[in-house]
C-alpha cells in the first residue's frame, strides 16, 4: 500500500488511482529563459523517483510535465540577447535536456509547450466568462473573478480577507478584486500573440497547465506536483480555474517538493543565491553524486546545499561502489531487504530510509566477502544494484567509478600511501567551499594520466616488484600518489586502482 502526503488535506493517504494500475500525473516544469539550477534539478528527480518507483510497484504511469515558453521573463530575456524568442527557447530546453540526461532524469511521456495549446486555453477562458467566473477588464485583458470561487485558498490554507488584508498587489484600476489574476493579456507592440474573442493577446501562467492537464489527462486525474513555491498562487490559481470550468475534481493529490537552500535561504534566481547544475557537475566526480545528494534528505523538506554534503554523497556512493567491487553478476533475487525498501518508500517516498537500506546492504557485502562467502556477496551485490536502479543511482561499473578523478583535487602523500586532498586554485592557493560549490573556480591538479598510462605504470610495478625490485616499485606507487590514482594490492600480486 503505497501512501503519500495530499499537501491539499496535509495528510498522507493511500494512493487509490481513479483507473485501477493506472497513475495520470502532472508536474509544472519549467519556464525556459535560463540554465536549470540545483533547485529546477531536485525538482525534476523528486517527480523522476516519483515516476520510476510507481513502475516499479507496477503502474502504468502517465507522466506529464509542461514547458512554459511564452512568458514575461522569455520575452525580456530574448531581447536583452538579441536573439528570437523561438531561438531561446529552443537552446534553453536543449541545455535543459543536457542537464537531465546526466543526472539520471528520465524524459517525461508528455511534454506539451504552451504555445502549442493555445487553443485549448481560449477554449477554458471562453467557458470561464460564461460562467461568470471570469471578465473581460476595461484595457482588454480577461481576468479570473477569485472571490467567485469558493474554497479558494484550500490548498495553501490562506483565507481571502487575510490575502487582502495584507496584499502587496499593484493597484490595478481595471480589476474588480486585487486578489483577481489575469487569465489572458492584451497584446502589447513587439510582444507574440494570437488571436482571441477579446482581440490578439496572449495566455497568463496559470492558465496553460489548467488547459494542457485536461489535454493529455482529462478533467479529473491522480497526482499533480511540483516545488513547493508554486503551492501559492500558481496551483491555487489551476484548482479555481480547473473546478470553476470544468465542474471536476482536477487532481486528487497534491505532492509538493521542498527548496533547496543556501545558507540557510531559498535558492533562486531572483535572490541571485542560485548555482547553474551547468556549474555544479564539473566540481564532482559524477552526476550520481548530485542525484544521491538530493536523495538524502526527504522530498518534502528542506535540503542545505553545501560543499560537505556533497562530499558525503560521494562517500557513500564511494562505499556502495566498493562493495559492488570485484564481485561477480548474478541475477537478482528479492530478500528482507527488498522488502524493507519497499515498505520504506511505500511510505511517501522515504528515500532517505531507501538508502540506509542500501547501506546496510553493503556492510553485509562487505562481511561476506571479508569471510569467503562469494556466493552471498554475489547474490546481495545483485540486489543491491536492482534496488539502486529503482533509485536512478548505481549505474556505473565499480571500475568506472573508481577511475573518475574527482575535479578540484590536488593530491598529497601521506604515511603508507594514502592520499590525502586539498581544493586549490590555478594558483596553488586553496579556494573556498563556496567557490568550489559554484564552480566558478578555475581548477588545476598535479599530473594527469589517462587509463592507458595508469595501467602501463601499474603493469611495470608489478613487473619491479616480481623482480624484488622495491625501490622501483615505491617509486611508481609514489608517482601515481602524486597523480592522485590510489592503488591497492591485492593478494595473488594482482593489484587495483582508483582514483582519489
Amino acid at each position: 500500500m503505497i501512501r503519500l502526503h495530499n499537501s491539499l488535506t496535509g495528510e498522507k493517504q493511500e494512493l487509490q488511482p481513479i483507473r485501477p494500475g493506472h497513475i495520470g500525473m502532472y508536474v509544472c516544469g519549467m519556464t525556459v529563459y535560463d540554465s536549470l539550477h540545483i533547485g529546477h534539478a531536485r525538482m525534476m528527480t523528486v517527480f523522476d523517483i516519483v515516476s520510476r518507483y510507481l513502475r516499479h510497484r507496477g503502474y502504468v504511469v502517465n507522466y506529464v510535465r509542461n514547458i512554459t515558453d511564452v512568458d514575461d521573463k522569455i520575452i525580456q530575456r530574448a531581447a536583452q540577447n538579441g536573439e528570437s524568442i523561438g531561438a531561446l527557447t529552443e537552446r534553453v530546453v536543449e541545455s535543459i535536456n543536457e542537464d537531465c540526461a546526466k543526472l539520471g532524469i528520465a524524459r517525461p511521456d508528455h511534454e506539451p509547450r504552451a504555445t502549442q495549446h493555445v487553443a485549448g486555453m481560449i477554449a477554458m477562458i471562453t467557458t470561464l466568462i460564461e460562467k461568470d467566473y471570469a471578465y473581460v477588464a476595461a484595457n482588454g485583458d480577461v481576468m479570473y473573478a477569485v472571490a467567485k470561487f469558493d474554497g479558494y485558498g484550500k490548498l495553501s490554507g490562506k483565507h481571502l480577507a487575510d490575502l487582502r488584508a495584507g496584499s502587496r498587489v499593484e493597484v490595478d484600476e481595471f480589476k474588480r478584486d486585487p486578489l483577481d489574476f489575469v487569465l489572458w493579456k492584451h497584446a502589447k507592440p513587439g510582444e507574440p500573440s494570437w488571436e482571441s474573442p477579446w482581440g490578439a493577446g496572449r495566455p497568463g501562467w496559470h492558465i496553460e497547465c489548467s488547459a494542457m492537464s485536461k489535454e493529455l489527462l482529462g478533467t479529473h486525474f491522480d497526482i499533480h506536483g511540483g516545488g513547493m513555491d508554486l503551492k501559492f498562487p500558481h496551483h491555487e490559481n489551476e484548482i479555481a480555474q480547473s473546478r470553476a470550468a470544468d465542474g471536476d475534481q482536477f487532481a486528487n493529490l497534491w505532492i509538493h517538493n521542498g527548496f533547496v537552500n543556501v545558507d540557510n535561504e531559498k535558492m533562486s534566481k531572483s535572490l541571485g543565491n542560485f548555482f547553474s547544475v551547468k556549474d555544479v557537475l564539473p566540481t564532482l566526480r559524477h552526476p550520481e553524486v548530485l542525484r544521491f545528494f538530493f536523495l538524502m534528505s526527504h522530498y518534502r523538506g528542506p535540503i542545505n546545499y553545501s560543499l560537505d554534503q556533497l562530499e558525503q554523497a560521494d562517500a557513500a556512493l564511494r562505499g556502495i561502489y566498493t562493495a559492488l567491487r570485484d564481485v561477480p553478476e548474478v541475477p537478482a533475487v528479492a530478500t528482507e531487504y527488498t522488502e524493507r525498501f519497499h515498505e520504506v518508500m511505500d511510505d511517501d517516498l522515504n528515500t532517505p530510509e531507501a538508502i540506509a537500506v542500501l547501506q546496510r546492504m553493503t556492510r553485509e557485502i562487505n562481511l561476506a566477502k571479508d569471510t569467503g562467502k562469494e556466493r552471498r556477496a554475489a547474490a546481495l551485490s545483485a540486489e543491491l544494484r536492482s534496488l539502486g536502479k529503482v533509485l536512478g543511482i548505481i549505474a556505473l561499473e565499480p571500475e568506472q567509478w573508481f577511475r573518475l578523478a574527482k575535479p578540484g583535487r590536488t593530491a598529497g602523500i601521506a604515511s603508507e600511501g594514502v592520499v590525502y586532498g586539498h581544493l586549490t586554485d590555478v594558483t596553488g592557493e586553496p579556494i573556498s567551499a563556496d567557490i568550489f560549490a559554484g564552480g566558478s573556480a578555475a581548477i588545476s591538479g598535479t599530473e594527469e594520466l589517462t587509463d592507458a598510462d595508469v595501467e602501463g605504470l601499474i603493469a611495470a610495478r608489478i613487473a619491479a616488484r616480481k623482480a624484488k625490485d622495491f625501490a622501483e616499485s615505491d617509486r611508481i606507487r609514489d608517482q601515481l600518489a602524486a597523480a592522485g590514482v590510489i592503488v591497492e594490492d591485492k593478494p595473488g600480486g594482482k593489484s587495483t586502482w582508483r582514483r582519489a
